[in-house]
């Protein structure tokens, strides 16, 4: 198993940037693909990004793209979201997961570790 905690969240003006880290034990990372997904108030949880074991291939949700970069430190276990030129509607509690399936997936429900999460507040 793995265990994982989420850091980095915070409040910030509109156009501001954040640095989500999400840092891993347990099991080393690189066993892993891991994602990146938020909840807004009163929303379903959704996919925001996701990066493959090596970190050969990433994924970006179509709302996110451009402005957020997803990267991991496999020898430091740990994965990062970097969020630029952020908006209000950015605002949910950011949470970072973790699988071992062999194809890569955006869906929440094939995640099998989640983090506890961190709040991302975006004032306008």
């Amino acid at each position: 198993q793995v265990q994982l905690v989420e850091s980095g969240g915070g409040l910030v003006q509109a156009g501001g940037s954040l640095r989500l880290a999400c840092a891993a034990s347990g099991r080393t990372l690189s066993a892993y693909d891991m994602g990146w997904f938020r909840q807004g108030p009163g929303k379903e949880r959704e996919f925001v990004a996701a990066i493959r074991r090596s970190g050969g291939s990433i994924y970006y949700a179509d709302s996110v793209k451009g402005r957020f970069t997803i990267s991991r430190d496999n020898a430091k276990n740990t994965v990062f979201l970097q969020m630029n030129s952020l908006k209000p509607e950015d605002t949910a509690v950011y949470y970072c997961a973790a699988h071992a399936r062999w194809a890569p997936t955006t869906i929440p429900s094939e995640y099998a570790y989640w983090g506890q999460g961190t709040q991302v507040t975006v004032s306008s």
